[in-house]
């Protein structure tokens, strides 16, 4: 694959943030886009936008929890447009606060979207992909390559992510399957406004300045080189790759920096 072109693309979270992003360049690079979210009003939204654009778009309103609404994703990938290249698991939610206060049901809803709707998802665009020899991407986070302090359910959830993917692809190794793993730091998106807090109530304002983050535009760009490169990882920004590198060698020494640069967050969970 050396460019997006014509390859059929399936987005999961795409009424927002990173997933609405990816739909919009990837679209207008000339891939056909299979929009998928809750949200069926703005997929209707954008699917219009980027038709009007001269793309080409279509979606399905899906719950990644629900298994049922993840298989229809797929066939409606595959009814309009024939075929299915790439599905990017980009569905997801967040959270901010320590275990000790943490509501348990508020990680299992993070497990069910961030893990389960991967799961879900690749179980139905298998056997698809793999006569395509096709994608897989994992939108994780650096919170999936480290333990990120007040991000329990969070981090686990993307954990799991890497674990199941990682295994894919080797049961994959002999069929051509790609499957990449993104990392992207703190970036500016809708997922950061809807985190859920220690009761599972959504925190609605976040802490951390934007203006400093990288633009969900920025990550689709980076993505989409990564998809054509069929890369296994993908870090996008100094911050992961020094928390990839440093990991192997002095993982203490990690421990104490992302504490203290978490402890340092306006109202920080950490006491």
């Amino acid at each position: 694959m050396k460019t997006l072109k014509d390859r059929v693309i399936v987005i999961t979270g795409a009424s927002s943030g990173i997933g609405e992003a990816m739909a919009k360049v990837y679209a207008a690079q000339g891939a056909k886009v299979v929009l998928g979210a809750r949200s069926v009003q703005k997929l209707q939204l954008l699917t219009g936008e980027i038709r009007a654009q001269g793309g080409q778009a279509a979606y399905c309103g899906v719950d990644v929890t629900k298994p049922a609404e993840c298989r229809e994703l797929i066939e409606t990938a595959v009814r309009e447009f024939g075929r299915l290249d790439v599905l990017i698991c980009n569905a997801g939610i967040s959270m901010r606060a320590i275990f000790d206060d943490v509501d348990l049901d508020v990680l299992h809803r993070l497990m069910d979207v961030n893990f389960w709707g991967t799961v879900n998802c690749c179980k139905y665009a298998l056997p698809y992909l793999q006569r395509t020899k096709g994608s897989i991407v994992g939108i994780s986070s650096v919170a999936g390559l480290h333990g990120l302090p007040g991000r329990t359910g969070y981090s686990a959830s993307k954990y799991a992510m890497t674990g199941f993917l990682e295994t894919l692809r080797i049961e994959n190794l002999k069929k051509g399957l790609h499957v990449m793993i993104a990392c992207p730091g703190f970036t500016a998106s809708n997922v950061r406004f809807s985190a859920l807090t220690a009761d599972g109530s959504q925190q609605g304002e976040t802490p951390r300045d934007e203006s400093k983050m990288m633009t969900a535009e920025q990550v689709a760009r980076i993505v989409g080189r990564g998809i054509v490169r069929r890369k296994r990882l993908c870090l996008m920004e100094a911050e992961g790759r020094a928390t990839h590198f440093v990991k192997k060698f002095a993982p203490g020494f990690l421990d104490r920096m992302f504490y203290l640069v978490m402890s340092r967050e306006p109202d920080s969970p950490l006491k």
